[in-house]
């Protein structure tokens, strides 16, 4: 869909004069790195793959350069943005610079890291350039709270992109690679310059693209999301250990690990970065299993 002409992108002079306006100077505790560069936004609004009937969630808006293209694209856009001064100013920005768009566009002040609700219809897509201090909890919050949440595209650390595709066995395999398995398929789908931030920070972008599994894992396993997590949670705390080590401060011992491992068909020998999110679900069914016996 191409852009409409009322819809005016921002660039490097005008995100500049906004923050001297505003005597906002980019936050390093926030993690603000703003997009300066509009043909990259518009290329992650592209990829996006957006239908005119979806209600995008995009958390960390900043000045609101992404926040026009996806506008131009969507239903409707939920930006989620945790500084109060930037909350005020991005409809005062849309309202200057997208007119005919205006009314697509909610803002809501606050932390997306603890986001639960949001006014009017749910989000069917989540788009966003995520600070690389929190991003994994974020996309994990978003995907936990609005099941209609289908598609995911975010921009982060290249370092935590590699962490969220990582398959088992791999280097970079890991907590957060188990999570979002849970939930979908995390595949990387680009990379983002250094250069097209303000300021230019010191590591480079990736962008993932995250789909979430047409039969969702609360559904089909019979074991709550959170029993599955403290199992991942307790093997990775003792990486380098044997599971049946690593689990056995969660089990109760290291005998009632082995027990409930070999239950679920896992090797007690392996170690958790061996483990996909199937064999991490049978874990926690044995475990359940096994208290169902006792309580009986």
């Amino acid at each position: 869909m191409a852009e409409p002409a009322q819809a005016a992108l921002l660039g490097p002079t005008a995100i500049r004069e906004l923050a001297a306006r505003l005597g906002l100077r980019p936050s390093r505790q926030l993690g603000q790195n703003f997009v300066v560069d509009a043909g990259t936004v518009t290329r992650i609004a592209g990829l996006a793959g957006l239908q005119p009937d979806d209600v995008v969630l995009e958390v960390g808006p900043g000045f609101g350069s992404l926040t026009l293209p996806l506008l131009a694209r969507a239903g409707r856009v939920v930006a989620v943005e945790i500084d109060p001064v930037l909350a005020a100013e991005l409809p005062l920005t849309v309202a200057a610079r997208a007119p005919d768009l205006a009314g697509r566009l909610e803002v809501v002040t606050g932390d997306a890291a603890r986001l639960s609700q949001l006014p009017g219809e749910p989000p069917s897509v989540l788009v966003a350039n995520l600070p690389y201090n929190v991003a994994v909890p974020v996309v994990l919050q978003v995907l936990a709270a609005f099941p209609s949440v289908q598609r995911c595209l975010v921009m982060v650390q290249a370092e935590v992109a590699d962490r969220m595709v990582a398959p088992p066995g791999s280097r970079t395999y890991g907590i957060p690679s188990v999570k979002l398995a849970w939930y979908g398929t995390a595949r990387r789908v680009g990379s983002v310059p250094r250069g097209v931030f303000w300021p230019v920070p010191r590591v480079d972008s990736r962008l993932v693209a995250i789909t979430r599994h047409k039969q969702p894992n609360d559904g089909q396993a019979g074991v709550p999301r959170e029993d599955v997590f403290a199992v991942v949670d307790a093997a990775f705390a003792q990486r380098r250990k044997t599971l049946r080590a690593a689990l056995s401060p969660w089990a109760g011992s290291a005998a009632a690990a082995e027990r409930l491992l070999r239950a679920a068909d896992v090797d007690p020998a392996l170690r958790g970065e061996a483990l996909g999110v199937a064999e991490y679900i049978r874990i926690a069914q044995a475990a359940g299993a096994a208290r169902t016996i006792i309580e009986s």
